[in-house]
């Protein structure tokens, strides 16, 4: 009897002491590129403090994380590569090389593949996410500074700053999809709404935001952001109501309605905000300031700035995600329960010797 027990008792301290999916939490956290640094700092979005800064290459500019929240994906215009990071380590593990001057990226809805623009090079790379290699190079216009996925993932845009236009790039055979859309002067950012019939650039030197049709490719409307503003980055709220956009020059975030496509409110952030990105619930928006080494977290619901986050040199982009983390205080009940497990079988031990 005693055998059996003490069989039962190794076995059981045997599955508990194993790591679990029990231990790791599913936690909302940003992800800043700090181009000056070449570095990205990490936030803990329920804490709105940096929990870590990881060393990535040279110049990093933008910054997106895939859909299982497992990996983020950098590029580095000084070194011409995009960094790889495990989430739930905080390590780069791989440096894929690309062409020249990586800027933008974005992930497809399945996570497969990442697309990232080399404003150098005119040209989009194509990354396969389970390999880490480039799977095609596709031509487009001149300087691409913006890249978006459709949510059915059948397309990627690409905004070409110095082209004046949107290039159309279809994913099953990535191949440019008809003539580039013209939009306004110096298009950067670009963002769909979620049921994929609009596309929001941020034209800089237009002053603007075009919206496109997806389903005609034509422009309607031009949305004025303001004398002397220069737009560049654009994220729309999960229920796309709105759309957010970063206005560097005049040190604050436009929100537009989408329904009158007019802007609604300009939120006072710091100095330069460029990068956007809003929290997977949608309560919370990240402006990255370039000239003020922080990160303004904006109420979504009030419009109002309700704290800043000190991170490195000059941020560009930041993207927020739902990541997998190994949090240590998630690894105490299980501690605890482990040994009270152990106590327990010590005792039916104890019995049967008795006995």
């Amino acid at each position: 009897m005693a055998s059996a027990v003490l069989v039962a008792a190794a076995a059981v301290a045997t599955v508990v002491s194993v790591p679990s999916a029990a231990m790791a939490q599913n936690r909302d956290f940003a992800y800043v590129t700090n181009s000056s640094a070449g570095t990205v700092s990490v936030i803990d979005i329920a804490a709105n403090r940096v929990t870590a800064t990881i060393p990535v290459g040279l110049t990093p500019l933008q910054v997106a994380i895939s859909p299982n929240g497992t990996r983020a994906y950098v590029t580095n215009e000084g070194s011409n590569t995009v960094s790889v990071i495990n989430t739930l380590t905080n390590g780069v593990v791989k440096n894929i090389p690309v062409g020249m001057g990586p800027f933008a990226v974005a992930v497809s809805p399945d996570g497969a593949r990442v697309y990232v623009t080399n404003a150098t090079a005119g040209s989009v790379s194509v990354i396969d996410a389970a390999t880490n290699g480039v799977v095609a190079t596709v031509p487009v216009g001149a300087t691409p500074s913006g890249v978006a996925v459709s949510p059915n993932g059948g397309q990627v845009y690409v905004t070409n700053l110095n082209s004046d236009t949107v290039s159309v790039i279809n994913t099953a055979d990535n191949a440019v999809v008809g003539q580039p859309i013209t939009v306004g002067h110096a298009p950067v950012g670009v963002a769909f709404t979620p049921d994929g019939a609009r596309a929001y650039v941020a034209d800089a030197g237009a002053s603007a935001v075009s919206v496109i049709n997806t389903v005609t490719r034509v422009v309607d409307p031009n949305i004025p952001t303001g004398t002397g503003s220069d737009p560049d980055r654009v994220v729309i709220s999960p229920d796309g109501a709105r759309a957010y956009v970063s206005v560097p020059s005049l040190n604050t975030v436009e929100v537009i309605n989408t329904v009158t496509n007019q802007v609604t409110t300009a939120i006072p952030v710091a100095v330069s905000p460029f990068g956007l990105a809003l929290s997977p619930s949608g309560n919370r928006l990240y402006a990255a300031n370039n000239d003020s080494d922080n990160v303004a977290v904006i109420d979504t619901v009030t419009n109002k700035v309700i704290g800043t986050v000190a991170v490195g040199g000059h941020p560009l982009g930041v993207a927020t995600g739902r990541v997998v983390t190994d949090d240590p205080q998630s690894r105490v009940p299980t501690q605890i329960r482990r040994h009270k497990i152990r106590r327990h079988y010590h005792q039916k031990i104890r019995q049967s010797q008795d006995g």
